[in-house]
């Protein structure tokens, strides 16, 4: 699913008007309808106090047919205008008309601090304050009116966007926005709902498809893409009858030291659980009764070293090199990770050590075959790139820091992100169980597994974050988030490909 810009997603509404023969008032009450029928089915005619804080541009039009719709499926609505300006927009009166048509209970003022209405913590309230067109901070009294607002503790529902959220930039702390329990957006969803520092303010999400023409959506670019099942699912490569593991290739997990052998252990069950024809594990000595002993489907080779890797020699070709999980930063480790990358011309996956090695040793990115695949954490992309302002800033150096040595980067996080050839991917599944100890080391193993299956690094990326976010998702159903570990991600990799075709 593509996300769009403000200035993209204005161009379509316009647009949409003019193909469909339609006024922006009608695409309006189409939106609005869209919202009402969701409230209902929620509420299905509970009798709660709903309250309605209409802004006077566009998306307190949206709040005004939110308001008579409701009102005429028999539920107890009561409006608030809040007049910060003398102007309003076209759409607002026309709807602002048909309400008072509809009701004898007049939308009510809401012009400084003394006409706050009173809300309840079992009011139902629904922010149409301000939407996706929004470029200022919310000052003074109206500020303080959103405060009110996320204070009262009753249950929030943002139209389009919460109300202080911009569509571009990220608030400063001392902003005030609305804090929703969920968001109801139009069309598409924004990057900002996606973003760590923002992501928080929208609450559970749904996007509601509002019919804007389907051909400017589907030929418009942008850089960014929402990943659910539909686009995970058009990367899949099934299998041929005729085949065997030759077919899958061969995946070489490289990494451990004493007493971090799991990691290894982790990563080399998830390549064969992703479908690899062939897995090999190379670590330090210590390792080898482990490996041997709780996966006897891989094969093992050992450092001449009891405890770290100080000579990487594998004698061997393999599709794929996964380096870096729990391997250390000993001095003769990261010599030995140098000579690696200096022989190698494969496309590698490097993660945990292996990225910090390369932050603490910058020029061994010149040796970094093209098109490899960095997989850090937050903490890791820092050391790598360097302190960032805000999200936006972030993505900027990611996308620059990709291009100029042409890499993939899976930057993990709720919304793990993957940067590639220009774009920026979101992933779209998962769930704050995978929050957990080698959960890193899983997906590593994964994408690992599915490029030695001859996936591209984007491809292996994008579709191996999402069936990793799936595996975790199915595990969370059945033992909860706080019962989930990462090995039950990896057991769960065949129920996630099921998952991928399933209705």
């Amino acid at each position: 699913m593509k996300i769009f810009s403000a200035a993209q997603l204005k161009k379509a509404d316009e647009l949409t008007i003019k193909i469909q023969g339609i006024t922006s008032t009608q695409l309006m009450e189409r939106a609005a309808s869209l919202v009402t029928n969701e409230i209902d089915k929620r509420l299905q005619n509970a009798d709660i106090a709903i309250k309605i804080f209409c802004g006077i541009g566009n998306n307190g039009g949206d709040g005004l047919v939110i308001a008579r719709q409701l009102i005429e499926k028999g539920y107890r609505v009561k409006v608030f205008v809040v007049n910060y300006s003398d102007n309003r927009s076209q759409d607002f009166l026309i709807n602002y008309d048909r309400l008072k048509e509809t009701t004898n209970d007049w939308p009510e003022y809401i012009k400084d601090e003394g006409d706050f209405p009173e809300i309840d913590p079992n009011d139902f309230v629904i922010d149409a304050i301000f939407g996706i067109g929004l470029n200022r901070p919310l000052e003074g009294w109206i500020g303080e009116l959103v405060t009110y607002i996320n204070q009262s503790k009753a249950f929030i529902l943002a139209i389009d966007m919460p109300s202080g959220l911009f569509s571009d930039r990220v608030p400063a702390e001392k902003d005030c926005l609305i804090s929703a329990n969920f968001t109801l957006s139009f069309q598409t969803p924004k990057l900002v709902f996606f973003l760590p520092q923002t992501m928080d303010y929208v609450g559970d999400l749904q996007v509601l498809d509002i019919g804007l023409d389907r051909d400017f959506l589907s030929s418009e670019k942008t850089n960014y893409e929402l990943i659910n099942k539909h686009e995970a699912r058009t990367l899949y490569k099934p299998r041929k009858s005729n085949s065997h593991k030759g077919n899958y290739g061969h995946a070489l997990v490289i990494g451990g030291s004493y007493g971090k052998i799991g990691s290894v252990l982790l990563s080399t069950k998830a390549a064969l659980r992703t479908g690899a024809g062939l897995v090999s594990t190379f670590i330090p000595k210590c390792g080898y009764n482990i490996l041997q002993t709780a996966l006897p489907e891989a094969m093992v080779i050992t450092d001449k070293n009891e405890e770290k890797l100080t000579n990487i020699d594998h004698r061997m070709d393999p599709s794929v090199i996964c380096f870096g999980m729990g391997a250390g930063k000993d001095p003769k480790t990261v010599e030995a990770f140098k000579e690696l990358l200096q022989k190698t011309e494969k496309p590698m996956l490097i993660d945990a050590d292996g990225l910090n090695m390369i932050s603490e040793n910058q020029e061994l990115l010149e040796f970094l075959p093209k098109k490899s695949l960095l997989t850090p954490h937050p903490k890791e992309l820092q050391r790598l790139i360097g302190d960032w302002n805000d999200d936006f800033e972030k993505i900027e150096k990611v996308q620059e820091f990709t291009q100029s040595h042409d890499l993939v980067l899976v930057l993990k996080g709720s919304h793990t992100f993957v940067f590639g050839e220009g774009h920026v991917y979101i992933n779209n599944s998962g769930n704050p169980g995978m929050a957990t100890a080698g959960s890193g080391d899983v997906l590593s193993g994964i994408i690992a597994g599915l490029i030695s299956q001859q996936y591209s690094s984007l491809a292996a990326a994008i579709l191996g974050v999402y069936l990793h976010g799936i595996s975790g998702d199915i595990v969370a159903e059945n033992r909860s988030y706080q019962a989930l570990i990462s090995g039950d991600i990896v057991e769960n990799m065949g129920a996630a490909f099921q998952a991928l075709f399933a209705d």
